[in-house]
């Protein structure tokens, strides 16, 4: 009898970690990104199909669908989707980053602390590093946000889309679109 508890205890504690993942919320969650062109013009777009999760020991993953593309214009989306992103090929872009969990274990709902972490862009199969400023919210039991404090500034060239740009803005018949392009995200995770 005592074997049998201590089995079923030792299983539950294999279990427990398992529930302990964290999923992202992609109905509350947003990733934008902004583009410039003729050196004045800014819009914001944005991608409306993402996935993440966030591991045990606080790896957070988003997985984004590059075709998700939305800027509001159908035929900019498709443009963007077979210039820009070349999604028959790159259909995925990956962001990751590392998140201290044990921050918000003891916290009360609304609890809160800000950090600049490293955050890992993964597109095109080059991935970069950049310093981002992150603040983390408890805002339920089971439920955290993810929030960049600050744009990251990604520069098109750092994943080979430079040439991608340059084939919109001859299609477009502009005089030019920025390169550099700020990205700013809310990432909700639900515990699960």
């Amino acid at each position: 009898m005592i074997v049998r508890m201590v089995t079923m205890l030792l299983a539950f504690m294999v279990v427990l970690p398992a529930q302990a993942e964290w999923m992202l919320d992609s109905n509350n969650s947003s990733l934008k990104f902004v583009s410039t062109k003729n050196n004045s013009v800014s819009e914001v777009h944005h991608f409306s199909s993402m996935t993440g999760t966030i591991s045990d020991d606080g790896k957070a993953t988003v997985i984004i669908d590059l075709s998700s593309v939305e800027t509001n214009i159908p035929i900019r989306n498709e443009r963007m989707q077979s210039m820009l992103f070349n999604v028959a090929e790159f259909a995925k872009a990956t962001i990751t980053t590392v998140v201290d969990m044990s921050q918000l274990d003891n916290s009360q709902i609304g609890g809160i602390y800000s950090s600049v972490n490293d955050l890992t862009i993964d597109l095109h199969g080059i991935q970069k590093t950049y310093p981002v400023k992150l603040t983390v919210m408890r805002l339920t039991e089971n439920k955290i946000a993810i929030v960049s404090t600050a744009p990251i500034i990604v520069q098109a060239a750092d994943f080979g889309l430079d040439s991608g740009i340059e084939k919109l803005r001859e299609v477009a018949g502009l005089p030019s679109i920025a390169t550099s392009v700020p990205v700013m995200f809310v990432m909700v995770y639900n515990q699960k």
